[in-house]
């Protein structure tokens, strides 16, 4: 994670190495020079009970490393499996870029790479589930 900047909203949070920072006052930006830092903006953040669909749960278990509450080594299969069975329903061109790129991700222990590009695939599992079930 070499050269990440976080650019903060007043009063945000953020998690970073297993220790909470909150920002002041106003908005700043901060460089995270040190790589394989484990960072994970608190507003981000899927609580358990929130991990209920496929793709929130696998994007919990990446932010369970970035958290430090999971070793990197004892969740890579776990992830990588999750991600082989997202690929077998999201089979969209977009979404196969954003599985191959977590799944890049992973193999290269970037868990923050890997978490964002889960997290884009959210609004369209939102959609998938909104239309198997109209109201």
């Amino acid at each position: 994670m070499s050269g990440l900047v976080l650019k903060l909203a007043p009063k945000e949070r953020v998690l970073i190495n297993g220790v909470v920072i909150e920002n002041g006052e106003r908005r700043s930006r901060l460089a995270i020079m040190t790589p394989n830092a484990h960072i994970l903006r608190l507003r981000d953040a899927i609580h358990p009970e929130q991990a209920n669909t496929p793709v929130r749960r696998v994007c919990y278990v990446a932010q369970l490393v970035l958290s430090g509450d999971a070793e990197p080594e004892e969740t890579r299969m776990q992830l990588l499996r999750g991600i082989e069975q997202l690929s077998q329903v999201l089979t969209d061109a977009d979404s196969r870029r954003q599985l191959a790129a977590a799944t890049a991700a992973v193999l290269s222990r970037e868990h923050y790479q890997a978490l964002k590009h889960l997290r884009g695939l959210l609004p369209r599992e939102e959609r998938l589930f909104a239309s198997a079930h109209p109201q």
